[in-house]
């Protein structure tokens, strides 16, 4: 076999060139760097970096990724390594199963760059698209769970259990500590409760409900519905003993099986979780899948997560929203009770507009075909003498197999099928909607052993009947609003997917310059891996000899890291940011437990943190003290070592972000982290501004013992309109002991339902990283940083700067401050945001750290000329600023107050606004052939708190109509 790259002298010259991905990838070529560094006043790139990253903590020297590779060499590798995969039929269902996507959703949606490089939805008018997909799918819940209000996705089904705990005992009226887990609950949502639960105090009860529940002596409890092993039971007893004792009752219920069992707000349950991923989504060996969470209506304002809403905008048109401010960490911060800040919005959207491919019939239809297998797979099973321990089930079943176990395993794996192995003396299946007749036969014969046996016993069964009891069988109708029937034709389908997309500003039409957020290239080459079947079809607790593949990738993937960042280790497991801190402070929390120093539970964090610090810590068992930050943004070191010594013996860590949240390269941070160890704290490095240190600094090199990588930002995988991500962590030597264990075997510190959590994305990290190389790295750093300064002296005369560094740089993003045009003239930051959309752009992140500023990061994608598009629209809008400031016309009456505007204001025979028409919809150089225009005017956030609605209109509200 030829090596991967080959730099022997007899081919030099003959090999591709390095640069050529980097190039394509990195905007600024040689012609912009020039003028750019004149612009910004540096002689070479080399001379900014000297000026931005403090001396002390430069690389010296490669990093030792090698060089880079063509994007056709990097996918012939990875084609070599996704061919050590074994693709299995798979029968060990716990939460994974098989699915079949229709093709005009992966096409139109999973590999669409309108879809995947779409930002959250925090400016609502230019995500009406997104936001009713999302609403479409809190309908679809609502409706299969029963409950009055449902949120749009959790990261996956084990922590969406978790925050469910978290949140039971926020609202329950009981005053105990134990929360109670039905031992069906599936091994890896179990090993997650743990986690969670041990590090608040909380009490893990596990056991049988009909047996070890006391309920007043919990303030919550979670039944599977249906069980893990496969078991369907009336959980309706142990419900009203758990309210009769002022106690929450959660149920993690599958969302097909959900098509024909009764509902969980049916049954009196007050949350509802589970997993979507089998409405369309492959198990990818693990994610990314969305997660659902559905409350009754008391609760929703605890709820975590998002949650769409709808409005109306200044017309009085419907228009959608993220409704009540749902991210509780950056409101109540070290009180949250949970970190969340991201969702699995594309996933969310392909399983939505699953359901809407099937419609309501459609879907039940599937769910009798899964059913009516298992009940005839179960039926020859008995026929040919196995004890199967499941009578009422949905689609699994277990089977009591003695000393068989190990030989019946062999041989289905050999017929290409993968059974569960409970335990030593019991295997299970389950079944999903690719299963086959033949598969059914397949089964029975790994059980006999004997084909003629199994034919012989066919011939003459009979296997009529459900396993559903006719008490909790689902009766009445599902899923009436009209949107769930009106696109069944691919045409129809095809044409609602595009008009949704339309409505969307994404990466695939301008820059997207949110600050903190990295919204950079996502490459095609990068996406392709991700609907191979070698990644996406794999169960993630397939054995190990069928995912050699995947274990290179991650072994890959793990030295990748660990050469950029200079840590010792790598955990791919955490499935968000925030996720990787919690991981992260809860090594530390063991890494202090195991030397003997428990008493450690003091975490300092900077004043102008991410949300997600705090609420991490807290959640980690420990005590926020926040640090004050100094007049240029920095951490104010005379207040860190006063918290250091009032805090020494208590001290486990540290929590910073660096570059900091304002965007500058801190000179003392080797300083912060001798302090730190010297307390003998633990320093956590946020890993959110990576994007400006990969190349140039390395954390684990300058003092950081644990930090999170956002693989979404940072390593290219897309943010998909607010999900999926990925938050890897690395450690240090002393702390990967405490890196989290796999959550299927139980092992301690899982924070997610997979060992190698959203597994099927981390290819495109991976080609990103290969297609790069050292050099390509370090330039796409370069250019991050050379873009952000380049903004920064454009418009450093219309706007100020907040923060700048020891050399007046600033890292790859800037904070500019518009205060003094409020102040001044009246405007806003939302009047400001909405204008840039007139000129086709999504606003940089708004009031973030810094209310009443913009946070800009342009990335390394970004070419000088849609820089100088950029700002050229944020001069313009000064000018129109100048305007109300010299009273040539009142705030109120502006085209900024106003915006953004519609082609419903373009053909508005009214037109009686003090500004001209042409001035305020196609405003600077936007011409009206190539111009993006918002589908709704600006919205109307605080009437949509106060109607509050989640979910579309049902079929009903039309008659009334």
């Amino acid at each position: 076999m030829t090596s991967f790259t080959d730099n022997s002298p007899l081919w030099q010259g003959a090999g591709s060139d390095p640069d050529a991905f980097c190039a394509r990838h990195v905007g600024p070529d040689a012609h912009d760097v020039r003028d750019m560094l004149r612009v910004v006043g540096a002689e070479s790139l080399e001379d900014l970096m000297a000026q931005t990253v403090p001396g002390d903590i430069r690389l010296k020297g490669e990093m030792g990724l090698g060089a880079g590779v063509s994007e056709t060499q990097a996918l012939d590798r990875l084609r070599q390594i996704a061919r050590r995969n074994r693709v299995m039929t798979s029968l060990i269902g716990q939460g994974y199963y098989n699915t079949i996507l229709p093709g005009v959703i992966q096409r139109n949606v999973l590999e669409s760059p309108a879809w995947y490089t779409a930002y959250t939805p925090y400016q609502p008018e230019i995500s009406q698209g997104r936001l009713e997909a999302l609403l479409n799918f809190q309908t679809l819940v609502i409706e299969l769970t029963g409950l009055d209000v449902a949120n749009a996705s959790l990261l996956d089904e084990a922590t969406a259990a978790a925050e469910a705990m978290a949140m039971a005992r926020r609202v329950a009226r009981s005053k105990a500590t134990s929360f109670f887990v039905d031992a069906d609950c599936h091994p890896q949502v179990i090993s997650v409760l743990r986690t969670r639960a041990e590090p608040m105090g909380w009490t893990l009860v596990v056991g049988d409900p009909a047996h070890d529940l006391h309920a007043d002596g919990v303030f919550g409890a979670l039944f599977q519905y249906p069980g893990s092993s496969g078991q369907v039971r009336d959980p309706r007893a142990a419900i009203e003993a758990l309210h009769a004792a002022g106690a929450i009752a959660a149920m993690a219920a599958d969302p097909m099986a959900l098509l024909l069992l009764e509902s969980p707000g049916a049954l009196g349950a007050d949350i509802a979780v589970g997993s979507m991923q089998r409405y369309g989504m492959p198990m990818g060996a693990g994610g990314p899948h969305a997660a659902y969470m559905a409350v009754r209506d008391a609760f929703k304002r605890n709820m975590p997560g998002r949650l769409v809403g709808v409005s109306i905008d200044s017309r009085g048109e419907p228009a959608y929203r993220l409704a009540l401010q749902t991210r509780e960490q950056h409101i109540r911060r070290e009180k949250a009770t949970s970190n969340i800040c991201t969702a699995q919005v594309l996933p969310a959207v392909v399983s939505s507009m699953y359901a809407l491919y099937h419609g309501p019939d459609g879907l039940r239809a599937i769910a009798q075909r899964i059913h009516r297998l298992c009940v005839v797979a179960a039926a020859g099973l008995r026929a040919l003498g196995e004890d199967v321990r499941t009578d009422a089930f949905f689609d699994t079943l277990s089977i009591a197999t003695g000393d068989r176990t190990a030989a019946i395993a062999e041989r289905a794996v050999a017929a290409g099928m993968n059974l569960r192995r409970i335990d030593a003396h019991t295997l299970g299946l389950s079944l999903d909607e690719t299963t086959t007749p033949e598969v059914v036969r397949k089964i029975w014969t790994c059980f006999a052993g004997d084909a003629a046996r199994v034919a012989t016993m066919e011939a003459t069964l009979d296997a009529s009947g459900s396993a559903i009891p006719q008490a909790l069988a689902r009766t009445g109708t599902l899923l009436t609003q009209p949107v769930f029937s009106a696109y069944r034709s691919e045409t129809d389908m095809l044409r609602y997917l595009r008009r949704l997309a339309d409505k969307d500003l994404a990466l695939d039409r301008s820059m997207i310059p949110l600050g903190s957020c990295t919204m950079k290239l996502n490459a095609t080459a990068e996406m392709m891996p991700i609907t191979w079947p070698e990644f996406c079809d794999i169960h993630p607790f397939a054995p190990a000899d069928q995912m050699e593949g995947y274990a290179e990738l991650f072994a890959d993937l793990q030295q990748m890291l660990c050469r950029i960042s200079g840590y010792d280790a790598v955990s791919l497991q955490p499935n968000s940011g925030a996720q990787g801190e919690y991981a992260g402070l809860l090594a530390i929390r063991a890494y202090h437990r195991a030397r003997g120093e428990a008493g450690r539970d003091v975490c300092l964090i900077p004043a102008s943190a991410h949300g997600t610090n705090p609420a991490s810590a807290q959640m980690a068992g420990m005590k926020v003290v926040v640090v004050k930050c100094d007049e240029h943004g920095n951490v104010d070191m005379d207040d860190l070592k006063a918290r250091i010594a009032q805090y020494a013996p208590q001290l486990a860590a540290i929590m910073i972000t660096y570059p900091s949240t304002h965007g500058v390269f801190e000179q003392s941070v080797r300083e912060l982290c001798d302090l730190v160890h010297a307390a003998g704290g633990q320093v956590y490095l946020d890993g959110a501004n990576m994007n400006a240190q990969v190349g140039l600094s390395r954390p684990g090199s300058y003092g950081s013992d644990v930090s999170h990588f956002n693989l979404h930002k940072t390593f290219c995988i897309p943010h998909g309109g607010g999900g999926p991500g990925m938050g890897p962590i690395g450690v240090g030597a002393h702390l990967a002991p405490f890196l989290p264990g796999r959550p299927e075997l139980g092992e301690a510190n899982a924070v997610c339902a997979a060992p190698f959590g959203s597994a099927d994305v981390l290819p495109i990290s991976w080609t990103y990283m290969k297609m790069m190389g050292d050099a390509g790295l370090r330039r796409a750093t370069e250019a991050a940083i050379l873009n952000s300064n380049y903004i920064a002296a454009r418009l450093s005369d219309y706007y100020p700067v907040l923060y700048r560094g020891a050399n007046g740089r600033v890292a790859h993003e800037c904070i500019i401050d518009l205060r003094p045009v409020r102040d001044t003239a009246g405007v806003t930051v939302d009047d400001i945001a909405k204008r840039l959309v007139d000129h086709g752009f999504h606003a940089p992140t708004v009031s973030f750290p810094v209310a009443g500023t913009f946070m800009i990061e342009p990335t390394e994608s970004e070419g000088l000329r849609e820089l100088d598009r950029f700002c050229d629209a944020m001069i313009a809008i000064h000018a129109e600023i100048s305007e109300i400031m010299d009273g040539a016309i009142k705030v109120e009456d502006s085209p900024l107050r106003h915006a953004p505007h519609t082609v419903r204001d373009v053909t508005d025979p009214q037109w009686n606004r003090a500004y001209d028409r042409a001035r305020g919809c196609l405003p600077g150089e936007v011409q009206a052939g190539t111009k993006y225009w918002s589908p709704v005017n600006r919205l109307d956030n605080a009437y949509g708190d106060r109607n509050l609605v989640c979910s579309c209109p049902d079929i009903s509200t039309y008659a009334e109509d």
